[in-house]
Protein backbone atom coordinates (compact mmCIF):
# COMPACT_ATOMS: atom_id res chain seq x y z
CA UNK A 1 0.00 0.00 0.00
CA UNK A 2 2.50 2.64 1.04
CA UNK A 3 5.29 1.96 -2.30
CA UNK A 4 1.69 2.77 -3.98
CA UNK A 5 1.60 5.66 -2.40
CA UNK A 6 4.64 6.82 -2.80
CA UNK A 7 3.77 6.40 -7.01
CA UNK A 8 0.67 8.71 -6.29
CA UNK A 9 -1.70 5.96 -6.59
CA UNK A 10 -5.10 7.61 -5.15
CA UNK A 11 -6.54 5.69 -2.14
CA UNK A 12 -9.48 4.50 -4.60
CA UNK A 13 -7.10 3.17 -6.84
CA UNK A 14 -5.44 1.46 -4.64
CA UNK A 15 -8.32 -0.25 -3.02
CA UNK A 16 -9.83 -1.40 -6.31
CA UNK A 17 -6.41 -2.65 -7.48
CA UNK A 18 -6.67 -4.97 -3.68
CA UNK A 19 -9.80 -6.26 -4.76
CA UNK A 20 -8.52 -7.05 -8.22
CA UNK A 21 -5.53 -8.96 -7.08
CA UNK A 22 -7.01 -10.79 -4.76
CA UNK A 23 -10.54 -11.53 -5.36
CA UNK A 24 -11.30 -14.12 -2.67
CA UNK A 25 -9.41 -12.33 -0.09
CA UNK A 26 -11.66 -10.65 1.66
CA UNK A 27 -9.72 -9.75 4.41
CA UNK A 28 -7.44 -7.91 1.83
CA UNK A 29 -10.38 -5.52 0.35
CA UNK A 30 -10.33 -2.01 1.91
CA UNK A 31 -12.31 0.76 1.38
CA UNK A 32 -10.59 4.02 -0.11
CA UNK A 33 -11.37 5.72 3.41
CA UNK A 34 -9.60 3.06 5.39
CA UNK A 35 -6.38 3.81 3.72
CA UNK A 36 -6.97 7.76 3.85
CA UNK A 37 -7.49 7.23 7.70
CA UNK A 38 -4.12 4.58 7.80
CA UNK A 39 -2.45 7.92 6.25
CA UNK A 40 -3.20 10.50 8.44
CA UNK A 41 -4.10 8.26 11.60
CA UNK A 42 -0.32 7.08 12.00
CA UNK A 43 -0.59 6.80 15.83
CA UNK A 44 -3.33 4.32 15.42
CA UNK A 45 -0.96 1.77 13.64
CA UNK A 46 -1.24 3.16 10.25
CA UNK A 47 1.48 4.26 7.63
CA UNK A 48 4.40 7.37 8.18
CA UNK A 49 3.27 10.57 8.78
CA UNK A 50 5.45 11.81 6.07
CA UNK A 51 2.69 10.58 3.54
CA UNK A 52 0.05 12.65 3.19
CA UNK A 53 2.52 15.87 1.89
CA UNK A 54 4.16 13.43 -0.22
CA UNK A 55 2.26 11.06 -1.51
CA UNK A 56 -1.73 12.44 -1.49
CA UNK A 57 -2.94 14.81 -4.39
CA UNK A 58 -4.15 16.65 -2.24
CA UNK A 59 -0.86 17.13 -0.12
CA UNK A 60 -3.03 17.98 3.07
CA UNK A 61 -1.88 16.89 6.58
CA UNK A 62 -4.77 16.68 8.14
CA UNK A 63 -8.09 14.91 6.63
CA UNK A 64 -11.31 17.65 5.96
CA UNK A 65 -14.13 16.54 8.32
CA UNK A 66 -16.92 14.16 6.25
CA UNK A 67 -20.59 14.05 7.33
CA UNK A 68 -21.71 11.10 8.64
CA UNK A 69 -23.45 8.65 6.13
CA UNK A 70 -26.59 9.38 7.54
CA UNK A 71 -26.47 13.46 7.67
CA UNK A 72 -28.54 15.39 4.94
CA UNK A 73 -26.20 17.32 2.33
CA UNK A 74 -27.23 20.30 0.42
CA UNK A 75 -28.57 17.89 -2.59
CA UNK A 76 -31.31 16.55 -0.67
CA UNK A 77 -29.26 13.04 -0.76
CA UNK A 78 -29.05 10.95 2.37
CA UNK A 79 -27.16 7.69 3.21
CA UNK A 80 -25.03 7.89 -0.05
CA UNK A 81 -22.99 4.51 -0.72
CA UNK A 82 -19.85 5.84 -2.68
CA UNK A 83 -18.48 4.62 -5.62
CA UNK A 84 -15.01 3.53 -3.71
CA UNK A 85 -17.40 0.52 -2.42
CA UNK A 86 -18.78 -0.77 -5.68
CA UNK A 87 -17.17 -4.30 -5.76
CA UNK A 88 -14.72 -5.46 -8.37
CA UNK A 89 -17.48 -6.68 -10.72
CA UNK A 90 -19.03 -3.34 -10.95
CA UNK A 91 -15.68 -1.37 -11.20
CA UNK A 92 -14.77 -4.21 -14.31
CA UNK A 93 -16.24 -4.11 -17.31
CA UNK A 94 -16.16 -7.84 -17.82
CA UNK A 95 -19.96 -8.42 -15.89
CA UNK A 96 -23.10 -7.20 -17.64
CA UNK A 97 -25.48 -5.06 -16.00
CA UNK A 98 -23.49 -2.64 -13.84
CA UNK A 99 -25.00 0.87 -15.22
CA UNK A 100 -23.77 4.53 -15.42
CA UNK A 101 -26.15 7.30 -15.34
CA UNK A 102 -26.49 11.03 -15.44
CA UNK A 103 -29.26 13.54 -17.04
CA UNK A 104 -28.63 15.57 -19.90
CA UNK A 105 -30.62 18.85 -19.57
CA UNK A 106 -32.07 21.36 -21.77
CA UNK A 107 -32.30 25.01 -22.20
CA UNK A 108 -32.08 26.90 -18.55
CA UNK A 109 -32.37 22.91 -17.27
CA UNK A 110 -35.81 23.05 -17.49
CA UNK A 111 -36.07 19.99 -19.84
CA UNK A 112 -34.36 16.67 -19.29
CA UNK A 113 -33.54 13.10 -20.28
CA UNK A 114 -32.43 10.35 -18.56
CA UNK A 115 -29.29 8.48 -19.24
CA UNK A 116 -28.43 4.76 -18.48
CA UNK A 117 -25.13 3.19 -20.17
CA UNK A 118 -24.34 -0.33 -19.67
CA UNK A 119 -20.15 -0.59 -18.68
CA UNK A 120 -19.98 -3.59 -20.14
CA UNK A 121 -21.44 -3.55 -23.12
CA UNK A 122 -22.07 -0.25 -23.54
CA UNK A 123 -25.88 -0.27 -24.34
CA UNK A 124 -28.35 2.87 -23.77
CA UNK A 125 -31.42 3.31 -22.25
CA UNK A 126 -33.09 6.38 -22.53
CA UNK A 127 -35.06 7.74 -19.64
CA UNK A 128 -38.52 9.72 -20.92
CA UNK A 129 -38.88 12.84 -18.29
CA UNK A 130 -41.91 15.02 -20.39
CA UNK A 131 -42.70 17.14 -17.36
CA UNK A 132 -40.23 18.09 -14.31
CA UNK A 133 -36.87 15.73 -13.80
CA UNK A 134 -37.81 15.58 -10.25
CA UNK A 135 -36.48 12.93 -7.77
CA UNK A 136 -40.28 11.07 -7.83
CA UNK A 137 -39.78 11.40 -12.17
CA UNK A 138 -36.47 10.07 -11.92
CA UNK A 139 -37.28 7.08 -9.52
CA UNK A 140 -40.59 6.00 -11.41
CA UNK A 141 -38.50 6.36 -14.46
CA UNK A 142 -35.65 4.26 -13.41
CA UNK A 143 -37.89 1.17 -12.11
CA UNK A 144 -40.14 1.33 -14.51
CA UNK A 145 -36.46 0.98 -17.47
CA UNK A 146 -34.56 -1.54 -14.92
CA UNK A 147 -38.18 -3.80 -14.72
CA UNK A 148 -37.87 -4.42 -18.26
CA UNK A 149 -34.82 -6.28 -17.94
CA UNK A 150 -33.81 -9.68 -15.90
CA UNK A 151 -32.26 -9.55 -12.69
CA UNK A 152 -29.02 -10.79 -14.59
CA UNK A 153 -28.59 -7.10 -15.56
CA UNK A 154 -29.67 -5.19 -12.98
CA UNK A 155 -26.95 -5.64 -10.78
CA UNK A 156 -25.95 -2.41 -9.90
CA UNK A 157 -26.30 1.78 -10.95
CA UNK A 158 -24.15 4.79 -10.49
CA UNK A 159 -24.94 8.19 -10.29
CA UNK A 160 -23.39 11.56 -9.74
CA UNK A 161 -24.48 13.84 -6.75
CA UNK A 162 -27.69 15.02 -8.56
CA UNK A 163 -30.38 15.65 -6.17
CA UNK A 164 -32.55 14.00 -8.83
CA UNK A 165 -31.47 10.88 -7.17
CA UNK A 166 -32.87 12.06 -3.52
CA UNK A 167 -35.60 8.79 -3.44
CA UNK A 168 -32.32 5.88 -4.64
CA UNK A 169 -33.27 3.40 -1.56
CA UNK A 170 -36.45 4.16 -2.99
CA UNK A 171 -35.02 2.47 -6.26
CA UNK A 172 -32.71 0.11 -4.87
CA UNK A 173 -36.12 -1.19 -2.52
CA UNK A 174 -37.89 -1.84 -5.70
CA UNK A 175 -35.24 -3.35 -8.42
CA UNK A 176 -32.82 -4.80 -5.41
CA UNK A 177 -29.96 -3.37 -7.27
CA UNK A 178 -27.78 -1.06 -5.06
CA UNK A 179 -26.94 2.81 -6.38
CA UNK A 180 -23.57 3.85 -5.91
CA UNK A 181 -22.59 7.76 -6.34
CA UNK A 182 -19.66 9.03 -7.87
CA UNK A 183 -17.66 11.95 -5.70
CA UNK A 184 -18.25 15.61 -6.71
CA UNK A 185 -17.44 17.29 -9.55
CA UNK A 186 -16.07 13.82 -10.92
CA UNK A 187 -17.69 13.08 -14.24
CA UNK A 188 -14.43 10.77 -15.08
CA UNK A 189 -15.84 8.45 -12.72
CA UNK A 190 -18.10 7.73 -14.98
CA UNK A 191 -16.49 7.20 -18.44
CA UNK A 192 -19.13 5.31 -20.66
CA UNK A 193 -21.97 7.48 -19.81
CA UNK A 194 -20.05 10.87 -20.19
CA UNK A 195 -18.84 9.59 -23.45
CA UNK A 196 -22.60 8.37 -24.66
CA UNK A 197 -24.02 11.47 -23.30
CA UNK A 198 -21.86 13.39 -26.28
CA UNK A 199 -22.90 11.03 -28.93
CA UNK A 200 -26.51 11.96 -27.88
CA UNK A 201 -25.95 15.33 -28.52
CA UNK A 202 -26.13 14.76 -32.32
CA UNK A 203 -29.37 14.15 -31.29
CA UNK A 204 -30.67 16.24 -28.79
CA UNK A 205 -28.47 19.28 -29.44
CA UNK A 206 -27.26 21.54 -26.20
CA UNK A 207 -29.43 24.76 -25.46
CA UNK A 208 -32.89 22.69 -26.88
CA UNK A 209 -35.86 22.16 -25.02
CA UNK A 210 -35.79 18.43 -24.52
CA UNK A 211 -39.38 18.40 -23.86
CA UNK A 212 -40.16 18.24 -27.78
CA UNK A 213 -39.35 14.90 -27.94
CA UNK A 214 -41.06 12.16 -27.57
CA UNK A 215 -40.93 8.88 -25.74
CA UNK A 216 -40.67 7.01 -29.39
CA UNK A 217 -37.67 9.98 -30.37
CA UNK A 218 -35.90 8.76 -27.64
CA UNK A 219 -36.17 5.00 -28.14
CA UNK A 220 -35.26 5.51 -31.81
CA UNK A 221 -32.03 7.29 -30.78
CA UNK A 222 -31.28 4.51 -28.45
CA UNK A 223 -31.94 2.05 -30.94
CA UNK A 224 -29.55 3.55 -33.23
CA UNK A 225 -26.44 3.26 -30.58
CA UNK A 226 -27.16 0.06 -29.55
CA UNK A 227 -27.24 -0.95 -33.22
CA UNK A 228 -23.59 0.67 -34.03
CA UNK A 229 -20.74 -1.50 -34.19
CA UNK A 230 -17.74 -0.08 -31.58
CA UNK A 231 -14.18 -0.46 -31.85
CA UNK A 232 -14.27 -1.13 -27.88
CA UNK A 233 -16.33 -3.70 -28.32
CA UNK A 234 -14.12 -5.45 -31.14
CA UNK A 235 -16.42 -4.36 -33.49
CA UNK A 236 -19.45 -5.92 -31.84
CA UNK A 237 -22.92 -3.92 -31.37
CA UNK A 238 -23.74 -2.88 -28.02
CA UNK A 239 -26.86 -4.68 -28.83
CA UNK A 240 -25.42 -7.63 -29.86
CA UNK A 241 -22.76 -7.61 -26.75
CA UNK A 242 -26.32 -7.91 -24.18
CA UNK A 243 -27.98 -9.97 -26.19
CA UNK A 244 -30.89 -7.47 -26.65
Amino acid sequence: MAGRLEKRWSPEQISQALRREFPGEAARHVVHETIYQAVYRPELGGLSRELPARALRSGRRRRRPHRRPGERRPNGITAMTMIGQRPAGAAGREEPGHWEGDLITGASNRSAIGTLVDRASRYTILLYLPGRHTAEAVRDALIAAFCQLPPRLRRSLTWDQGKEMALHAEVTAALGMPVFFCEKASPWQRPSNENTNGLLRQYFPKGSDLRAHRADDLAAAAGELNARPRKTLGWDTPGGRLGL
